[in-house]
């Protein structure tokens, strides 16, 4: 028979549950009720602001979350706070607009633009699915290639993509992640404006995308990842603030972000080096005029 709670088994003494009581339900484990007391009662941790033992950044880590968050992590900002991302993503959704309308007018019309989107909102939820991702601190470390499908598809199909591409694959792979879409979008969508502005001051009006240089490639590229890490680090900040675990990670996800940043202009330069070996094919109405043409 089992011993009294409390004391200790034989060696190799068979355990057996709890006898039921005259109701049916089984007693609780004096033992474990009580390291449970203790968790839940156990003080905020003063780097988290968080109680308990594992730090709310990374708790879906922890107890195994289903699926692979691919974005900003939750709990990365939670609460009121989160609030916050609404009114960037209205923003950013702001600039999309205006992106969109300057293609409109200079690139093909609407029916063109809608072309384009489609486009590369299949091209966002392969990347984002299919490539390589890697959690690393505060966020995922991944290929997104906004400024290939700027240079590839202009900047308003690219800025409709990575909004809808990302929108698909929250409400269909990643629900999880569905909370943080305000942020995510924001950190996509901003940067491209800033880069959607850039190539306008890099790149000479007569030269095309397909003559583009590594170090115009790469400014590109830089100017976009680098907006990425400093939105998702103002996520970090605004969500946790100014402690040493927050900052490590927000370091460790800048550090690790910058294998991307080496590869990415590689990529754009192989692309457009393809885009112009297949003159015929990438002249369709499919891709930007600003691909071979002069900006207009």
């Amino acid at each position: 028979m089992k011993r009294e709670y409390g004391e200790d088994y034989p060696s190799g003494a068979e355990t057996v549950a709890a006898p039921a009581t005259v109701s049916g339900e089984r007693r609780p484990n004096a033992i474990g009720d009580e390291l449970i007391r203790r968790i839940e009662q156990r003080p905020a941790s003063q780097e988290t602001c968080h109680p308990g033992i594992v730090p709310q950044p990374y708790l879906h880590r922890a107890v195994g979350a289903e699926g692979d968050n691919m974005h900003i992590e939750p709990g990365v900002v939670d609460g009121a706070k989160i609030l916050l991302s609404y009114a960037t993503a209205a923003v950013g959704f702001g600039l999309t607009a205006k992106m969109a309308a300057g293609d409109i007018r200079r690139d093909g019309g609407a029916a063109i633009l809608a072309l384009r989107s489609l486009a590369t909102t299949a091209l966002v939820f392969c990347f984002f699915e299919v490539l390589p991702h890697h959690p690393v601190g505060v966020s995922e470390v991944h290929l997104i290639l906004g400024s290939t499908l700027l240079l590839l598809f202009g900047s308003g199909a690219a800025a409709i993509g990575l909004a809808a591409g990302l929108l698909i694959q929250g409400l269909f792979f990643a629900p999880f992640d569905l909370p943080q879409y305000g942020m995510n979008v924001t950190t996509l969508l901003v940067p491209l404006w800033g880069i959607h502005l850039l190539a306008r001051k890099i790149v000479a009006k007569d030269t095309p995308y397909v003559e583009l240089t590594y170090s115009q490639a790469l400014a590109l590229s830089t100017a976009y990842q680098g907006g990425i890490v400093a939105w998702v680090a103002f996520w970090a900040l605004y969500g946790h603030g100014f402690t040493v675990a927050n900052l490590a990670s927000i370091g460790t996800f800048g550090i690790a972000y910058m294998s991307v940043i080496l590869l990415e202009p590689l990529i754009d330069l192989a692309v457009l080096a393809a885009a112009k070996a297949l003159r015929r094919l990438s002249r369709s109405s499919l891709f930007s005029a600003r691909l071979h043409s002069a900006l207009v």
